[in-house]
């Protein structure tokens, strides 16, 4: 008698071991059916019993009508579906991160402390010192006082290099390099903003690795990003500026000016070992720095308090020593980036009215150390990633020059620059400008991604708390429209660009921006609805972002 086969889908009159397999996805993947019906079919999920008969029915070789059918077996069916379903997972199926790490400099923070970097060198034994600082702060009161604090102490030999250039280039860097090589440093002191620390650690790094070239180590896919794995020699950093956190982190920017674009070296081996944070070293900043300097701190905070969460970074690294700096929001770095975004919210606008504020400078100082410890551990993303080919395509496009800034050539702030984009949606000051450009819509981007956190920056902005009505009330679908107009009426306090129009970009050179972040992977995996899609590398949602940067 011939078997009662079960009633299938339409268009499975195929071998058994075929349909079962097709029933099977129907169940497990009902959304395969789109992909594998013939058009016009009807597809009906098939019950646990008809998988079961199919199986029975699959263990002849011949016509189950012969009548030669051994009774099935349970557990050898149970068996058999279980094959099934491992033959449905992906073989290379790519692992989520299950750890993070916390790593920063340690600090020492106070009024006056600079005077204390001679004793901190002898102690540990320095033997020859590299000062690294740029042609401003070389005639200024942080170098001065630096200075003679080395020439206090007996026996502890150093050299300067002042030709740090604000917005380091290769060959700003090769330069830098090439002075360390030609001396037997044993220590490495850098006194100035992001861009003189960075380049302290470029230098400091290829000082140790004399052989290497530049982008040995430059973050893939721009240069090779090949870990670290050589001790550096210890460095100190004492920031004049309220703005990068570069002494806390393992990070260094560049601007690659063949490609119009900045990338830079982020590894932990980097990090100074000591960052003195001295609240005198920012008495002589221009008004425009202060602010500047302080967006960066601002989407420092923002950025590392929205990355995606570090357990749905991917990769899982087959070694921790590939584990990056850059690890997505996790809760050590909240911790920081959550009380940056308070004290900077609350502080920096009253320097921008009275730069000689000493309360607000002093928290402004704190806020920059705070958020370079969010942001060293757990990273940024859209904005950070954005504004890397405005402040590079600037050199060649707009050459838009940010009043208030002491320099020859063309330049946008980086904080300034993060800034155009934010409302849409590890570097010197001058990168600050392009962030607040991005800044306003770039968080109505990522709003969706976690609405609590967004609310809680939202509630920030607007000067309350999480219970207040006024932010209770707001449905998560809206909130990225609210956090939009509170970002951008508080850049407008700021006097900040209102879009890429006012810095000279326009349509045109959308494209080339785009392509110019699109390498940016360090940063955008980290974005949410980018770094967490499978597959996708954003550049439809760039685009957009973009766009509407132009202006708002």
């Amino acid at each position: 008698m011939c078997l009662n086969y079960p009633r299938l889908p339409i268009g499975i009159i195929a071998s058994p071991v075929r349909s079962i397999l097709r029933v099977y996805l129907s169940v497990a993947f009902p959304w395969s059916q789109a992909y594998s019906s013939p058009p016009g079919s009807t597809m009906v999920p098939a019950s646990r019993n008809t998988i079961l008969r199919l199986i029975n029915a699959s263990q002849h070789t011949a016509c189950p009508c012969h009548g030669c059918r051994p009774q099935g077996n349970p557990a050898t069916q149970l068996q058999s579906i279980n094959q099934l379903r491992s033959f449905a997972t992906p073989v290379n199926a790519v692992e989520k991160e299950y750890a993070f790490e916390v790593a920063a400099s340690n600090l020492r923070f106070g009024d006056g402390v600079t005077a204390e970097v001679g004793m901190d060198l002898k102690n540990m034994n320095a033997r020859k010192v590299a000062v690294f600082t740029d042609p401003n702060v070389a005639k200024l009161r942080p170098l001065k006082t630096t200075l003679a604090a080395l020439e206090a102490q007996s026996d502890l030999p150093f050299e300067v290099y002042d030709r740090v250039v604000a917005e380091p280039t290769e060959d700003s860097w090769r330069d830098a390099i090439a002075w360390a090589r030609e001396h037997d440093f044993s220590h490495f002191l850098a006194v100035g903003g992001g861009s003189v620390i960075d380049t302290a650690k470029a230098a400091n790094l290829f000082s140790v690795y004399k052989e290497a070239d530049l982008m040995d180590f430059i973050n893939a896919p721009i240069g090779k990003g090949l870990p670290i794995t050589k001790a550096l020699l210890p460095l100190i950093a004492i920031p004049t500026t309220a703005g990068t956190g570069s002494e806390t982190t393992g990070t260094a920017i560049l601007d690659i000016t063949s490609r119009s674009f900045k990338t830079g070296i982020a590894n932990r081996a980097m990090k100074p070992v000591l960052g003195i944070v001295d609240t005198h070293n920012t008495e002589s900043c221009p008004t425009a720095v202060h602010i500047s300097a302080g967006l960066d701190v601002l989407f420092h905070s923002m950025e590392s308090y929205t990355a995606i969460p570090y357990t749905e970074r991917t990769p899982r690294p087959a070694n921790p020593i590939l584990r990056p700096a850059y690890q997505g929001s996790n809760p050590v770095a909240d911790i920081f980036s959550l009380w940056s975004l308070q004290t900077t919210v609350k502080y920096l606008p009253r320097i921008a009215k009275n730069r000689d504020d000493v309360e607000a400078r002093r928290q402004m100082l704190l806020a920059s150390s705070f958020a370079g410890i969010g942001f060293g551990n757990a990273g940024v993303h859209l904005c950070h990633g954005m504004s890397y080919p405005i402040s590079g395509l600037n050199k060649k496009g707009p050459k838009y020059k940010h009043p208030g800034y002491v320099t020859d050539h063309p330049i946008i702030p980086h904080g300034v620059s993060v800034a155009l984009t934010g409302p849409a949606g590890k570097t010197s000051e001058a990168v600050a400008i392009f962030c607040s450009i991005n800044l306003p819509l770039v968080f109505q981007f990522t709003a969706p991604s976690s609405p609590d956190r967004h609310r809680q920056a939202l509630a920030i902005f607007n000067g309350t708390t999480l219970s207040d009505p006024s932010i209770t009330r707001i449905p998560d679908r809206e909130l990225g429209a609210y956090l939009y107009e509170s970002i951008a009426r508080f850049l407008d306090g700021l006097g900040v660009p209102r879009g890429l129009k006012a810095i000279g970009y326009n349509s045109n050179d959308i494209e080339k921006l785009v392509e110019g972040t699109l390498p940016q992977r360090r940063v955008l995996d980290l974005a949410p609805g980018i770094g967490d899609v499978v597959g996708s590398d954003g550049k439809e949602h760039l685009t957009r972002i973009m766009e509407n940067s132009l202006e708002y």
